[in-house]
């Protein structure tokens, strides 16, 4: 019979702060473009830490640490998770295509590529952006694209929370490259 016992914190075999600090990351990040949501934000940098990316880009109105609304959901990732403000998201979606990144919007347009069709590149890093929850990517972001990635839905609302979206759209990657794979050697 299996035994469903919780795992201890030690058993988890998470790493301590200051050596996740240290560790080797995957070569992604998050940019988030106008989220308006605090307890979003705080979501997605938990997401991020679990998926060990490499930093998030807050652009625009999006709330910064330390915002209440932020460490409520964040539960500590604040400090494990780099990030950098920026005043708008053109700006960073600029210098990170000139980083070499491939720009990947999360978002519903007349091109977008279905996630389960999306191959993450081997060859260079990936910069994720995730939109405004009411109004999506916004307009001055959307021609710096490179590639538009929409996630699939079959009920009768037209988006998902952007925060659930960031956890979709990372675990889709690790399933792509293999989570034995996920983390550089």
């Amino acid at each position: 019979m299996p035994s469903f016992r919780k795992k201890t914190m030690e058993e988890l075999g998470r790493p301590e702060v200051e050596a996740f600090r240290q560790m080797p990351r995957r070569d992604v990040v998050l940019v988030l473009d106008n989220i308006r949501s605090g307890l979003n934000v705080g979501s997605i940098f938990r997401t991020a830490d679990a998926f060990a990316a490499r930093q998030i880009h807050l652009c625009g109105i999006t709330a910064r640490p330390p915002h209440r609304e932020i460490l409520k959901s964040a539960l500590g990732a604040t400090e494990t998770v780099p990030w950098h403000a920026h005043e708008d998201v053109a700006s960073c979606l600029t210098r990170l295509k000139e980083e070499g990144y491939l720009v990947a919007g999360i978002e519903q347009t007349h091109d977008s590529t279905p996630l389960h069709h999306f191959e993450p590149p081997a060859d260079r890093p990936l910069a994720l952006v995730l939109g405004n929850e009411l109004r999506g990517i916004s307009d001055e972001a959307l021609p710096l694209l490179d590639v538009a990635v929409e996630i699939p839905q079959f009920g009768t609302k037209h988006s998902i929370n952007v925060a659930v979206c960031a956890g979709i759209v990372l675990w889709h990657l690790v399933e792509k490259v293999g989570p034995e794979n996920w983390l550089p050697r």
